[in-house]
């Protein structure tokens, strides 16, 4: 029969391996051997991680949680900076495995939950590789804002942070948005309100009220017509090529352009190099392309252009419109982030476009470029989140 107090070392014992199991049911191989190296834990404040998951990479950022006030935010240094690709083999991105509907219904669920486990994987290995050059522990993380695409739905959200809570102690505070929140962080520094654009492979913009309301419009991927989007702008060429050499449509210099960029020798082999590989990037690669016939004079590329221009600004428009952002007058903020909207391509510059088309309708909108990575807008709102939660908690 045990004493008292060797039930009670049994009991601690017990208790320590359900912490254990618990923290490492996701690990990965080694993943998590480097804490097994770091002494004790690196200072009160701790720190705090902010992720990025597209579907081409994943950053993850570590920054010290100090006691900063909001205004000074902007100066909290990065400790430490971690790339990953993309979260599965076949280049579709996060967005997969986080039920983006689009996709999970043509992989079937064996496909998706290998894809998701491939991107618990990426995730899991971004943040340790994070937090190892820094040299901190997973008990001095304060909080994590993990960002991703394809997170539409509370049911999303709480997926992941049960994964989550997995693999952090019980005191850190996790936070999982989309991805396009991160991104209108990294330009108002945290604040969530006004609104934010993003046109890279993908587009989509998101909009929040200074209480709190929010509104989103596009972003529901190639199938429903994210024709604003690096991938809209190359999917619409490609069809405009295959048309002309119909002759269902006019002909276009987009044909000898792609042709010769893609390797191919004529136009009915596009057909066979489209579905080869259904990767969105791939297919969005080739918008320098479009804007370059279309600097060179080519009337169909400069429409796709102009098209997608008006499908990016109509849906700005609906966010501010739905949610009474702006009067006419009133000014709001509009973050701009993608490749389609920050590259300056010569005479075509499909950024500055859509500005001038939405500042027809709101005189007052206040453009805005980033300097910082949306990685850096989801620490940013990792610190804003768990500081009004320890005011809160004061207060009461």
């Amino acid at each position: 029969m045990m004493t008292p107090e060797k039930e009670k070392e049994k009991e601690k014992e017990q208790d320590q391996v359900v912490v254990d199991a618990g923290m490492k049911r996701y690990r990965n191989g080694e993943i998590w051997e480097f804490e097994d190296d770091l002494g004790v834990s690196d200072g009160d404040n701790g720190v705090l991680l902010g992720l990025d998951g597209g579907t081409t990479s994943t950053v993850c950022i570590c920054m010290p949680m100090i006691p900063f006030s909001h205004s000074q935010l902007h100066s909290l240094p990065t400790l430490a900076r971690a790339v990953a690709g993309c979260s599965n083999h076949n280049s579709v991105g996060v967005c997969v495995v986080f039920q983006c509907p689009y996709w999970v219904g043509n992989y079937g669920e064996d496909k998706r939950h290998q894809l998701e486990i491939a991107a618990r994987e990426t995730i899991e290995q971004v943040m340790a590789d994070a937090l190892s050059k820094c040299g901190s522990k997973r008990s001095s993380v304060r909080a994590v804002c993990l960002a991703v695409s394809g997170v539409n739905h509370p049911t999303d959200q709480q997926r992941i942070l049960n994964w989550l809570r997995d693999i952090f102690p019980s005191h850190v505070r996790l936070y999982v948005l989309n991805d396009a929140v991160a991104a209108l962080s990294s330009g108002t520094i945290g604040k969530l309100h006004g609104c934010v654009l993003i046109s890279g492979t993908g587009s989509i913009a998101y909009g929040f009220t200074e209480d709190g309301k929010e509104a989103r419009a596009a972003g529901a991927g190639p199938v429903l017509g994210d024709w604003g989007s690096a991938y809209g702008i190359a999917a619409k060429a490609l069809t405009a090529v295959v048309r002309a050499y119909d002759g269902r449509g006019p002909s276009t210099m987009l044909a000898s352009s792609i042709l010769q960029k893609l390797g191919l020798s004529s136009a009915e082999e596009i057909i066979g190099w489209t579905y080869a590989d259904p990767s969105w990037a791939r297919i969005a690669a080739l918008v320098p392309v479009v804007v370059i016939c279309a600097e060179a004079g080519d009337e169909v590329a400069n429409n796709i252009l102009l098209e997608s221009v008006q499908e990016l600004a109509s849906s700005v428009k609906a966010v501010v419109n739905r949610l009474g952002l702006s009067d006419g007058k009133s000014g709001f903020p509009l973050v701009m982030v993608g490749g389609v909207l920050t590259a300056h391509r010569g005479s075509w510059d499909i950024g500055k476009e859509v500005i001038n088309c939405i500042t027809k309708q709101f005189p007052g909108v206040i453009p805005i470029r980033p300097k910082v990575e949306p990685a850096v807008g989801a620490a940013w709102l990792a610190w804003n989140f768990f500081m009004k939660e320890c005011h809160h908690k004061a207060e009461n």
